[in-house]
């Protein structure tokens, strides 16, 4: 909570100062964070709805995302070109959660100063949100707050998108946000989505025959785990070293017993990773116990290498499905 809150005073300055240099660098250099062609201008926080909305979009659209290729989207701040961004796009998508508290202050002070405020779009609110919880084997994370009203109100797990189901939710609210801020091309919005939610049913069917199919029903993190959306889903029971927004590194000696424990026990052949994980944990445990160590792409953020090879949502989750296959031992018809 502290941190949210220097985040935002942090971002409040910076929205203040880009605010005494509008009358000296005039609006042609405002408007210089995207092309000032007509087109609408979305701003997401994040890699999934960025990405959802280049497929609705397409060319019709103008689209900047916020976090940097490779960047811990957990420890972000907006830079002043950021916050221009966000005060002169026409659409605005981010969590809506705890981390990126930072943004709803922004915009409500945005809206304060008069100027005109974006469409706005949390994932959290178009999908049914799940409270954070800790996973089996993980240890709660303890949160100083400020004030008794912060310890009682919920915190909800952001990573909404893990679940297909969830993607189509979103996809649909960005769809309608774009025949709002541009209705002449509101058919062309509509059929790009419709096209583009086939294509999550589909992914969201292979994952229900995979786990149908498969041996195991249980998914071990030797990590964080940010897919508490996907596990619930399809019925998955998950343990994990830490919560999916966990900063922590260091495991205790019972949090690893337990790991360790449940791979013989149930007799697991792979443990999963994060991207982008320095794997310590997950090696560690595949060490005692003989277990192979696989990938799950949470598709918060990419690199520069993926986004340079045309990653995406789609391609990056049915990686994960491939990698899930594996570690559930799927047996095909």
């Amino acid at each position: 909570m502290k941190r949210t809150k220097k985040r935002f005073l942090a971002a409040l300055l910076l929205l203040c100062f880009s605010a005494l240099l509008l009358p000296l660098c005039g609006c042609r250099q405002v408007k210089a964070e995207h092309k000032d062609d007509g087109k609408p201008f979305i701003v997401a926080t994040i890699f999934p709805p960025y990405d959802f909305a280049r497929e609705i979009g397409a060319d019709l659209i103008d689209a900047r995302m916020l976090i940097r290729p490779g960047t811990d989207a957990h420890s972000y701040d907006p830079t002043p070109s950021d916050i221009r961004a966000i005060e002169n796009c026409d659409i605005f998508i981010y969590t809506g959660g705890e981390s990126e508290a930072w943004a709803k202050e922004l915009l409500d002070s945005i809206g304060n100063s008069g100027h005109s405020s974006p469409q706005v779009i949390s994932m959290l609110e178009t999908v049914k949100p799940l409270e954070e919880e800790t996973p089996s084997g993980a240890e709660s994370q303890k949160h100083s707050h400020m004030h008794d009203e912060d310890a009682e109100a919920p915190e909800y797990d952001e990573h909404v998108w893990t679940s297909p189901k969830n993607a189509i939710a979103v996809a649909k609210a960005i769809k309608e946000a774009l025949a709002k801020a541009d209705p002449a091309h509101a058919a062309d919005y509509t059929n790009a989505c419709s096209r583009y939610q086939s294509q999550l049913s589909r992914l969201d069917s292979a994952y229900r025959t995979v786990v149908q199919n498969s041996r195991l029903k249980t998914v071990l993190f030797a990590d964080r785990f940010p897919f508490r959306y996907l596990t619930e889903e399809y019925g998955l029971q998950a343990a994990a070293a830490f919560p999916g927004c966990s900063s922590e590194s260091e495991p205790s000696v019972k949090t690893m017993a337990f790991l360790i424990d449940t791979v013989r026990a149930e007799n697991i052949p792979y443990v999963f990773t994060v991207e982008r994980s320095n794997r310590s944990i997950a090696d560690t445990v595949a060490a005692e116990t003989g277990a192979g160590v696989l990938e799950m792409h949470s598709c918060h953020t990419l690199s520069a290498a993926e986004l340079a090879r045309g990653e995406s949502y789609l391609s990056l989750m049915y990686k994960n499905l491939e990698n899930l296959k594996r570690g559930l031992q799927y047996a095909a018809d």
